[in-house]
């Protein structure tokens, strides 16, 4: 088999990345997905930089030595955060972010260059965001925001509830004095929670997923070096792995990608860890 009809890799810290398959999927409808979610460890953002670059590490091994990718999308602003050089570095196919794509999708969105970012802790702290950001635009003001308790209302499947509605509203409102007109959602799973953001934040407010972008470089990328599927007789193919129970991970996953040939199984972190 040719390398191009190799399938697309991704890899997230638990549901959130989805949102990236979500926009692929529709971007490139002849290429082949295969998804890990790392929900047993999850959440990424509290841990070590040196936990998460091991667990990245191990999935994206995993990736390549099962399933022959032809690239690996690291659908996780804190794994991107910790491990995209690692990777970069040691795998001998491409690999790309979601900071770099989100960076410079809200420089580009934003009219005042007061941007602000909500992710989790890891990702704020690592300062990759801050760094994109002022290097395209140095003048550009950053707020950014560590919201680990929105990353669970994900996970847990209580993303569309009334509390979580109130939550998003309550933590969001220090944006207010701040005078950005453009929030990126730097986490993928905050995507899940747009209808929430949008309203506390307002309209004039331009929301960037960080998730959408890095799917449209995926496209250019794969275009750019001739690894395009040319095959319009295959059928695309979407393998969904979960470390962690995979009824909860199917649920949230079917409300969001709606229906499709999405095959769904658990991966234990004992094949994972054999890896490491």
């Amino acid at each position: 088999m040719e390398k191009r009809e190799h399938a697309i890799g991704m890899m997230d810290s638990g549901i959130g990345g989805l949102t990236v398959l979500k926009a692929a999927k529709a971007l490139l409808a002849e290429e082949s997905i295969v998804f890990v979610g790392d929900n047993a460890r999850n959440p990424y953002g509290p841990k070590t930089p040196e936990e998460v670059i091991d667990y990245s590490r191990q999935i994206a091994r995993f990736l390549v030595e099962k399933h022959q990718v032809k690239v690996l999308a690291i659908a996780c602003n804190t794994a991107t955060a910790c491990a995209l050089p690692v990777l970069q570095d040691e795998l001998n196919i491409p690999v790309i972010g979601v900071i770099d794509s989100g960076a410079k999708a809200a420089v580009e969105a934003s009219r005042s260059k007061k941007i602000g970012l909500i992710a989790t802790e890891g990702t704020v702290k690592s300062g990759r965001y801050q760094e994109e950001i002022r290097a395209l635009s140095p003048k550009a003001q950053v707020f950014a925001q560590a919201e680990p308790d929105f990353v669970q209302l994900v996970e847990q499947n209580r993303y569309q509830t009334k509390e979580a509605k109130e939550a998003v509203k309550e933590h969001l409102a220090a944006f207010d004095k701040d005078g950005i007109d453009t929030l990126i959602l730097g986490c993928t799973h905050f995507p899940l929670l747009t209808p929430a953001i949008q309203e506390a934040v307002g309209n004039r407010v331009r929301l960037v997923d960080a998730g959408v972008a890095t799917a449209k470089d995926l496209a250019k990328y794969l275009k750019e070096e001739d690894l395009l599927s040319k095959n319009s007789q295959k059928v695309a193919t979407y393998q969904l792995y979960t470390t962690g129970p995979v009824a909860t991970f199917q649920t949230i996953a079917d409300n969001w990608l709606g229906d499709g040939p999405f095959q769904y199984k658990h991966l234990p972190l004992t094949t994972l860890e054999e890896k490491a």
